[in-house]
C-alpha cells in the first residue's frame, strides 16, 4: 500500500494503489493524455475542495500532500476549462475535477471556488515504462451493441441529467429489469456512475473504463474506444441500458459520435435542459425530437409551459413525485414493458 499518496478516482482501473512504482520527471514533449502523474499540493483552494478516491469517497487533504491523477482536458461551460497542454515550465497544474483530471486551468467561472493547485513532481514509472490509463484496460472481443437504450442528453453541464437518470433507473428497477447504466462522454467523476448503482443499476460503466480521463480525445480514436466500451456493456446480462451523454452534444466531448453509435438502439430520449430556449437550440442542431424534456428548466410551471409552447414537446419535472405515473406510461409505451407498482411501493414502504 502506497500510503503516502492520495490516489484519485482516476486510478480505480489500475493496481497502482497496491503495487510498487517510481516517479520520474519527463520533458513535456513526452507527455500524453491519460498518463498517470504525481503532484504536490501547493494551494488547497478553499475548505470546500475535496478529492474523490478510487472507491468514490470524498476526502479532505492538506498543503504538500501528494496526489496521483491523470493528464487530461476539460471544457466545462459553467465551471472551468483547462488542459495538460497548457502547463508551463514551472510545472504548476490544477485538479480540473475532484476525480483527478490534471491540467493547467485556463479559465473558470467566478462562482467556482479556486481549484486545487499542484506542482508536477513526475510521471509514474513501472518497469522503466510510463504508466498510463490504457495499460490497465483489457481488450474485449467485439460485440454488436443492440441493447434498448434510454438516452439522456443535456443542453449543458449541470442540467440535471444524472438526477433524472437516477429516477429512471429506479423506476426500471421496480419493473424488475436488469439495468446497465453508464456515462459515455464528459469529464470523469466516479460519484455520478456510482449513484446510478445505488438506485438499482446492476452494472455501471464510463469512459474511464476504456482509459480516458475525459472524452475530449481525437475523434476517430475516441470512436474506436467507444466501440470497445459498448462491447463491454453488451457482454453484461442487462436487459436495458440507461446512457448519459455528459455535457452537451455541442461541446467538444464527442457527444455527437456517441449519439451516432447509439442511435439505432435508442427507444426513448430525455433532454435535460438548463433553459427553455436551449431546448430549441439542441433540437434544431441535432434534428432531435425528445420524448421528454426535464431538468432544471422544468422546475417551474413557467419553464415547462414555455418549453411545450416553444418546442412542441412534453416537459416533465421528473423530480416531482406527481410525474411518476406519467413517466411510467411513457416508458411503458416506448419499451413495451409493464409496470406493476402498487401504492406501498410508490411510497417506498
Amino acid at each position: 500500500m502506497n500510503s503516502k499518496y492520495i490516489f484519485s478516482s482516476m486510478l480505480r482501473i489500475s493496481d497502482l494503489e497496491k503495487g510498487p512504482f517510481e516517479t520520474k520527471k519527463l520533458e513535456k514533449i513526452k507527455w500524453k493524455t491519460g498518463d498517470y502523474v504525481v503532484g504536490k499540493i501547493t494551494n488547497p483552494g478553499n475548505d470546500e475542495m475535496k478529492i474523490e478516491l478510487t472507491n468514490g469517497r470524498m476526502r479532505s487533504f492538506m498543503k504538500e500532500d501528494l496526489v496521483v491523477g491523470a493528464l487530461g482536458e476539460r471544457y466545462a461551460t459553467l465551471e472551468a476549462t483547462g488542459s495538460w497542454r497548457e502547463v508551463e515550465d514551472d510545472g504548476i497544474m490544477h485538479l480540473l475535477t475532484g476525480g483527478g483530471l490534471i491540467g493547467k486551468c485556463t479559465s473558470k467561472s467566478v462562482r467556482l471556488p479556486s481549484l486545487i493547485e499542484i506542482e508536477y513532481l513526475g510521471h509514474i514509472i513501472r518497469d522503466e515504462k510510463v504508466c498510463e490509463m490504457d495499460d490497465f484496460v483489457a481488450q474485449v472481443p467485439y460485440k454488436k451493441f443492440n441493447l434498448p437504450v434510454i438516452l439522456l442528453v443535456g443542453t449543458s453541464m449541470s442540467a440535471g441529467k444524472t438526477t433524472v437518470a437516477r429516477i429512471i433507473v429506479n423506476q426500471l428497477k421496480r419493473a424488475g429489469l436488469q439495468i446497465v447504466a453508464g456515462k459515455l462522454t464528459g469529464a470523469s467523476r466516479y460519484r455520478d456512475t456510482l449513484s446510478l448503482k445505488d438506485v438499482g443499476a446492476r452494472y455501471i460503466f464510463d469512459f474511464v473504463d476504456i482509459g480516458l480521463p475525459s472524452s475530449i480525445y481525437p475523434r476517430e480514436k475516441f470512436r474506436k474506444k467507444l466501440i470497445q466500451l459498448l462491447s463491454r456493456i453488451q457482454q453484461t446480462k442487462a436487459e436495458i441500458a440507461v446512457i448519459e451523454l455528459g455535457a452537451s452534444p455541442l461541446e467538444p466531448y464527442n457527444g455527437d459520435i456517441a449519439f451516432e453509435e447509439l442511435k439505432d438502439c435508442i427507444k426513448c430520449t430525455v433532454l435535460c435542459a438548463s433553459d427553455p430556449y436551449a431546448v430549441y437550440g439542441v433540437m434544431k442542431s441535432f434534428k432531435l425530437i425528445p420524448d421528454i424534456v426535464s431538468g432544471i428548466a422544468t422546475n417551474t410551471y413557467a419553464g415547462a409551459e414555455l418549453i411545450e409552447k416553444l418546442c412542441g414537446v412534453k416537459a416533465l419535472n421528473l423530480i416531482d413525485p406527481d410525474t411518476s405515473e406519467e413517466l411510467r406510461e411513457i416508458l411503458s409505451g416506448k419499451l413495451g414493458i409493464k409496470f406493476e407498482i402498487n401504492q406501498r411501493q410508490e411510497e417506498g414502504v
